[in-house]
């Protein structure tokens, strides 16, 4: 088993090696991996190989040095689908970190400064962070002082004593957003599926006055499959005979439904796949050209 194991490990490792040199090659000899910019009116933007092949860009280090870290983490991430491995667990953990750094980041700058101390005393927060704010107190300016104290003692609970100071401010962010989603959710998905589904079994076109039987069709279907799914939550009557059988079309209705939701669900993480496999075969190896940047290049 052992020796299965490394043998194993060795094939990884010459297949790596082999990779690793070819792109290395391409990247010598037709310059695959590599980015450009260009200067227009004072701004430097993303050029492409064409472009520079003409002249009017030039090779930029910076952006090349960040489109093989990009194309590093990539396949880090995707080297999950052999095994759990140590270059996965870094990738994993700068990925997590950097996206929590710049989120806290966003969140300082988009948050607390503009909403926060901009509040409470506007002239100071002026002078060094938003030079477009207006540099007077508003009326009821001192309320801004609640949560900021809130937020300090959010941060009890980074110590090891008084932790449970913490948990007054957290109760009252939970509780309040809790209370603010459950009103949202009344009214853009209970009452909106509510509203949805009373619709006329007989929609007429306005203009001609006829029957729509594309319309009329779809609305039936939809009211009957809703009450098919209602029977078969209707617990109180025994599900047989015809009860039963409309249960049964509630089930179908639910599992077409869940099937149509998963599915949706996927083709979204596929469209997330494509797109990372297209950086690496056209941003970063140079192996298919759909937009025609590299043309007589690659």
């Amino acid at each position: 088993m052992q020796m299965q194991e490394s043998r194993g490990k060795q094939i990884w490792l010459a297949l790596g090696t082999l990779a690793l040199a070819w792109i290395v090659y391409r990247s010598a000899t037709i310059g695959a991996g590599s980015a450009y910019v260009q200067n227009l009116d004072g701004e430097v933007v993303s050029a492409t190989p064409t472009e520079a092949m003409l002249g009017v860009a030039e090779f930029s280090q910076l952006n090349t040095l960040g489109l093989w870290v990009a194309a590093f983490f990539t396949l880090a991430a995707f080297s999950f689908m052999y095994r759990d491995n140590p270059i996965y667990k870094f990738a994993e953990s700068i990925i997590v970190g950097v996206s929590a750094a710049y989120w806290m980041v966003i969140g300082f700058w988009s948050t607390i400064v503009p909403n926060l101390l901009g509040k409470l005393d506007p002239a100071w927060i002026q002078t060094w962070a938003m030079p477009g704010l207006v540099p007077v107190r508003e009326d009821f300016w001192w309320t801004y002082i609640v949560p900021l104290v809130l937020g300090v003692m959010l941060l009890w609970r980074l110590s090891p004593r008084g932790g449970w100071i913490g948990r007054w401010p957290l109760a009252l962010v939970i509780g309040s957003f809790a209370g603010m989603r459950l009103v949202a959710f009344l009214h853009a998905d209970f009452m909106s599926q509510i509203s949805n589904s009373i619709q006329p079994l007989i929609e007429r076109d306005e203009g001609e006055g006829t029957i729509d039987w594309p319309e009329s069709v779809r609305n039936t279907l939809g009211i009957l499959s809703m009450l098919a799914c209602l029977v078969y939550f209707f617990f109180s009557v025994p599900h047989r005979g015809a009860v039963g059988k409309i249960s049964q079309v509630g089930i179908w209705v639910l599992m077409i439904t869940f099937g149509a939701a998963f599915g949706y669900t996927v083709m979204g993480r596929i469209a997330l796949l494509a797109i990372r496999l297209e950086f690496l075969f056209d941003d970063w190896l140079w192996l298919i050209d759909p937009l025609g940047r590299r043309a007589g290049i690659s």
